[in-house]
């Protein structure tokens, strides 16, 4: 978010960064799953049963879990800069499961973009040829699209890195989109100016 505000893009920080030889390359994103954003809740409860209240990693599980409406709100805003009408917009999210080339759609933070977009009433389709389309639809109520068409969505949301997506490529992408559209990319899968947003 601090890079976003600072108009940095946050990977090109990142590979500088990772010049230097013990540089752990952590990027940002939606934090879902059945581990990492959960496991931290079990270690938190325990140290507040003992009396310490650890900060860090409630801070830490905060911004993660608001991650869905942050980037939400970067479409909406993008979309309202190129004049597209908010209400009633049609938005393509691409990419449902927790994480790229895995079928697991427990804890998915793509439900919180989902929710937010349609607390906007917009439209939005959801396509995932990894997720299994009876767990999403029993799960989170949602029924997966399973036919990609062009030319029809204001807004295109690549969520997340699944080799089929990431092999699209820009241009392809795009053809979801309408004339005047946004391509959001949340996985750094494109180039910084192929996509019109990137987390």
């Amino acid at each position: 978010k601090i890079f976003n505000r600072l108009h940095i893009d946050t990977e090109e920080v990142l590979n500088a960064a990772g010049t230097k030889w013990n540089f752990l390359k952590f990027k940002p994103g939606l934090v879902g799953g059945h581990c990492i954003s959960v496991d931290p809740y079990y270690l938190t409860h325990k140290a507040q049963e003992v009396g310490y209240r650890p900060e860090v990693i409630l801070a830490g599980r905060r911004i993660n879990d608001g991650m869905g409406e942050y980037v939400a709100t970067q479409l909406v805003k993008k979309l309202s800069s190129k004049k597209i009408h908010i209400d009633e917009a049609k938005v393509l999210i691409l990419g449902f499961t927790f994480k790229g080339d895995c079928p697991d759609v427990r804890n998915t933070k793509i439900i919180d973009i989902v929710k937010e977009l349609q607390d906007f009433n917009m439209s939005v389709d959801v396509y995932d040829d990894w997720a299994n389309p009876e767990e999403v639809k029993h799960e989170y109520g949602i029924d997966l699209i399973t036919e990609l068409e062009e030319g029809k969505y204001d807004g295109v949301v690549l969520a997340v890195d699944h080799s089929e997506l990431k092999e699209m490529g820009e241009k392809k992408l795009r053809s979801f989109g309408k004339e005047n559209h946004v391509l959001y990319d949340v996985k750094h899968v494109l180039k910084p100016s192929e996509a019109d947003i990137r987390l």
